[in-house]
């Protein structure tokens, strides 16, 4: 497997570790942060499963979802990573597809932390995993995150656009993208 850790100027992504479950369940399981992925705070324990097969994943080659960490203060800021479309609720074309996804604790927002991250993330899924392409899905009503596709040369993909009853209403319909490695850039 190629080197587990990634870096950019002001970040370093590290393979998810036992002492960052803690973090997990205080930073990123709060309201605002999951207000687009699914919209409620999930219980404890279904976080810590989640973050167990994480781990597991990662260890065995499998989905990738790495912690970010701020690398002036060496924080923890967020997660990043590499997964499959799961969902029944998805087009069968897209079903199990490679995707990527992201996901910063609040007082991180908006200083392009989540771009530099998943930047680094396309970068090691094109150049060292070969993909031919990755997957991102998001709602209307998260804009943030449709800004960001943009910036990194997603292009929308309506054909497989689907309503997924594990969102509430006003993040329905799921809207995908779809980035090929021939129009992958770092810039942006």
């Amino acid at each position: 497997m190629a080197e587990a850790v990634l870096t950019t100027e002001r970040l370093v992504l590290r393979p998810p570790a036992p002492d960052d479950l803690p973090w997990i369940l205080e930073r990123m399981n709060t309201p605002a942060v999951m207000r687009h992925l699914g919209g409620a705070v999930r219980d404890a324990e279904a976080v810590t499963d989640s973050f167990h097969a994480d781990v597991a994943a990662f260890a065995n080659g499998g989905h990738r979802r790495w912690t970010v960490w701020l690398r002036s203060e060496d924080r923890r800021i967020g997660r990043c990573g590499l997964f499959h479309v799961r969902t029944d609720a998805a087009p069968v074309t897209l079903r199990g597809q490679n995707e990527i996804g992201w996901t910063l604790a609040e007082e991180f927002w908006g200083y392009g932390y989540a771009t530099e991250a998943a930047r680094t993330v396309l970068a090691f899924a094109f150049e060292e995993l070969q993909f031919p392409v990755v997957f991102s899905q998001t709602s209307e009503s998260n804009a943030p995150s449709t800004r960001m596709m943009v910036r990194l040369g997603f292009m929308p993909r309506p054909d497989l656009e689907y309503v997924d009853p594990d969102y509430p209403p006003e993040d329905n319909p799921t809207t995908v993208w779809s980035l090929a490695v021939g129009d992958w850039t770092r810039r942006g």
